[in-house]
């Protein structure tokens, strides 16, 4: 009887640690397995894995049950981090809790739901939301895939990509999310609540909103997957993103500063003319952009090579460009001509896609003519062989001139004359349909891999079509397409580049003036067109990129008339602020770098508890001190006449919260409330918020002509404040090493004190003295872009702490 007692025992004992190590719990039929970062479980036949990535982050994978699973995410680059959690259970629900986010599953329904650690809502899937429809993609047996979710009636959400609607909050609306021209979709949103959702899906995808709930769907899909991450507020959204999708790495100075382009300029003495008028004029620039066609005919499409006749020594092109301290970026694309050597290395090895794409003719003559087929073909970038070949070429034939940057155009990529077939060609990933989205995600990591692979002395710059989420990564800004010349699409860019910014993905710009002029028979003769064209400029003064560019007309400044002209003097004006602004620009690129922060921040970011401001579509904050409000309607033109005679207004909202300074006049308006801001042709409203320090730098014609020795610093009372001023080498990776320094400001409004911290960090070059500037700023005192007659203080700074009562 013992040694029975003892054998069963032990049976039991090991019985015991099964279960134990197993952690198989049995609830009413239903079952639920630990894992190691969170739980799995099958419910009605869908096999459901809730996996922590961080206390903050939560993935949710579901697919049918028996089916094998190997996704690996081309946007996730985050591994799961090892995250402590509890899991409880009450009846049919089993409870996951970290320290920033629970997730309630329901056991009998497989419905998720999500809240913050206190317990507050944040959202939860809608019951029977999940969807898998069988279908066949191109010969591979999968699935269509959908996922509905229940959100507050008037809560506003945000992101989704570059849309050209107009709206901030993004209710009630569908979407077809394919990437196109002026369209780039990112399938995140965030709420005002403080959460993001992350669909991580890459094939053609419907995003619809209405009163029967939120909902993803997508063509292709082995599964469901999803982020849910909780950061409290856009900001912390934002970086919860990041760090899921990668952080964004700095960009050098000189991309800050003022850009000029066209298509084209269509000979090498054209393009370098165009920067030595600049300096002849003495109007800043920093960046002239060669678009296509230097190679010539379009047999010959993106051949990488400068062999159009027109262009017979391009060495001496980038040095003359060098010379003028300028800098030139060119146009790259994503397909390839048939008489390239790139097309003849890739054909044999099938890395081409079977589609319509641009150009369509082979001839460059308007229109296409479509007798003589391009045979322009987009390659595939997901092949990593294909990859290599890319940046092969494009090291040998443009890199070792010393061009600084790329314009990757048609990252979508282009593709015209569609037929379904078009969808089935095979990518190195399977169908194109299934990897649809993601193509310029990884056209353009390509790019930036391999010349990070090259040297780390130059940073990558990519200025790109398209986008997708993780592309801040890789040191692209994307813009917004060929976008027409129009009042409304001025206005439209603004909602467009809030809700990309809030998709995690800082730095975007659009077409100064717009790209095609058609609706303006006169071209810039038309003064609606002029006016249109100031206004714009004023916008792209304060974008993360200050990019002039369009087709059918060319948009230099000279352009435009002379010193004396209002246009020409505003559009001066501006590029001359841009510059002013430099040091408070780069230090919130760092910001960006080092915070997981954003640059075009809509009123949500900073002001989300003002219910009145969370709608708005005509106005941001630039950095976290400058409210921009943009002229969106033409106000001094009419019957092809211009009459500047009458100063005109606008209306805008002061955000709720915070006292403001008109940056034109000093003035000092309190927040919460709707004003009319006259608006001559050269005045955008710009208002800055009480507490803010603002660095202003020196008269220059290029970013890095002088020092930022002598530098002005605005102080704006009202509310204690921050800044921290960052410097570093300007182009080169060595701040990754910790090669750069910060200088913090602290404004003590109480006791009227500013305090300028010890520096810390240096890098070569380093100014060991320099003077700061100080000025309080009141009404007619440090307004505008004038020169201030008398500061406050000047103080000699050498690195150690000092503090100057004002």
């Amino acid at each position: 009887m013992n040694n029975k007692i003892k054998k069963y025992g032990k049976y039991n004992m090991f019985l015991m640690i099964f279960m134990i190590l197993t952690i198989n719990v049995i609830c009413q039929g239903q079952s639920y397995q630990k894992t190691d970062n969170g739980i799995k479980t099958v419910i009605n036949s869908v096999e459901t894995e809730i996996q922590f990535y961080s206390p903050s982050t939560v993935r949710i994978v579901k697919y049918p049950e028996g089916k094998m699973l190997n996704k690996k995410s081309l946007s996730v680059i985050k591994a799961p981090q090892k995250t402590e959690y509890n899991i409880t259970q009450a009846e049919d629900e089993v409870t996951l809790k970290s320290e920033g986010l629970i997730v309630i599953l329901n056991l009998k329904t497989g419905q998720l739901s999500f809240k913050t650690s206190k317990g507050e809502t944040l959202l939860s899937e809608q019951a029977s939301g999940v969807k898998f429809t069988d279908f066949d993609d191109a010969g591979n047996k999968t699935y269509s895939v959908s996922q509905s979710y229940v959100l507050d009636k008037d809560e506003p959400i945000y992101g989704l990509g570059i849309l050209q609607q107009g709206k901030m909050s993004l209710r009630n609306i569908r979407l077809h999310m394919v990437q196109g021209n002026t369209q780039d979709f990112v399938p995140f949103f965030q709420s005002v609540k403080g959460y993001g959702l992350f669909w991580d899906n890459y094939s053609p995808t419907d995003f619809a909103d209405n009163q029967e709930g939120t909902s993803f769907s997508s063509e292709v899909g082995d599964c469901i997957d999803y982020y849910v991450m909780y950061g409290g507020n856009a900001d912390g959204v934002i970086a919860c993103m990041r760090d899921l999708t990668g952080q964004a790495p700095m960009f050098p100075l000189w991309t800050y500063g003022y850009w000029q382009s066209k298509e084209r300029y269509k000979s090498q003495d054209e393009t370098v003319g165009v920067v030595r008028k600049y300096r002849e004029l003495g109007v800043p620039l920093d960046g002239i952009i060669q678009d296509w066609q230097y190679w010539g005919s379009n047999y010959l499409w993106n051949a990488m090579e400068f062999l159009n006749e027109e262009f017979p020594n391009p060495q001496k092109m980038v040095n003359d460009v060098h010379n003028m301290n300028a800098h030139m970026i060119i146009s790259i694309w994503s397909s390839f001509g048939p008489m390239t050597k790139q097309y003849r290395e890739m054909e044999p090895k099938g890395m081409f896609l079977d589609m319509g794409t641009w150009p369509q003719s082979g001839l460059t003559a308007w229109p296409p003519n479509r007798e003589y087929p391009s045979g322009v073909k987009p390659y595939d970038p997901f092949n990593p062989e294909a990859r290599d070949i890319y940046w092969k070429y494009l090291n040998q034939g443009l890199f070792s001139l010393g061009i600084d940057g790329w314009w990757m155009d048609s990252t979508e990529p282009d593709h015209l004359d569609s037929r379904p077939t078009d969808f089935d060609n095979q990518t190195y990933l399977g169908s194109f349909r299934k990897v649809r989205n993601a193509y310029p995600l990884v056209a353009v990591g390509g790019v930036y891999d391999h010349q990070r692979e090259v040297t780390s002395d130059k940073r990558v710059f990519i200025l790109t079509r398209s986008a997708f989420a993780g592309q801040q990564r890789y040191g692209a800004n994307t813009w917004s397409g060929d976008v027409t010349s129009s009042w409304s699409a001025l206005k439209n860019q603004i909602a467009a580049g809030l809700n990309f910014s809030l998709t995690a993905i800082p730095y975007w710009n659009s077409d100064i003036g717009g790209f095609f002029l058609s609706r303006y028979r006169n071209k810039l003769g038309d003064p609606d067109y002029r006016e249109l064209y100031a206004r714009w400029i004023q916008f792209g003064a304060f974008c993360p990129m200050m990019r002039s560019h369009g087709a059918d007309a060319p948009r230099e400044i000279y352009q435009f008339g002379k010193k004396g002209d209002k246009v020409y003097d505003a559009i001066e004006k501006y590029i001359n602020l841009r510059y002013s602004l430099l040091p408070y620009i780069y230090s919130t690129s760092w910001d960006i770098t080092a915070n997981q922060s954003s640059m075009m921040r809509a009123l949500v970011m900073d002001f989300a508890s003002d219910k009145q401001a969370l709608n708005i579509n005509d106005e941001y904050m630039f950095g976290k001190s400058i409210l921009v409000c943009p002229v969106t309607e033409g106000m001094y033109s009419s019957n092809m006449q211009e009459n500047f005679s009458t100063v005109k207004s606008r209306n805008l909202y002061l955000p709720e919260g915070a006292e403001w300074f008109d940056f034109w006049t000093g003035e000092t308006i309190k927040g919460g409330q709707t004003i009319s801001k006259e608006t001559p042709i050269d005045i955008m409203p710009l208002y800055v918020k009480a507490g803010s320090i603002i660095p202003i730098g020196p008269k220059v014609q290029y970013a890095e002509e002088k020092k930022w020795d002598n530098l002005q610093i605005r102080v704006y009372e009202g509310a204690d404040g921050e800044f921290t001023l960052y410097e570093d080498e300007n182009d080169n990776y060595n701040y990754e090493n910790g090669v750069y320094s910060t200088i913090a400001f602290n404004w003590d409004d109480v006791n009227m004190t500013l305090t300028i911290g010890e520096r810390k960090g240096e890098f070569p070059g380093m100014l060991k003295e320099r003077k700061f500037n100080i000025v309080k700023v009141s009404k007619g005192k440090a307004a505008g872009d004038g020169v201030v007659e008398k500061f406050d203080e000047v103080v000699t700074y050498t690195g150690k702490k000092i503090s100057v009562k004002l």
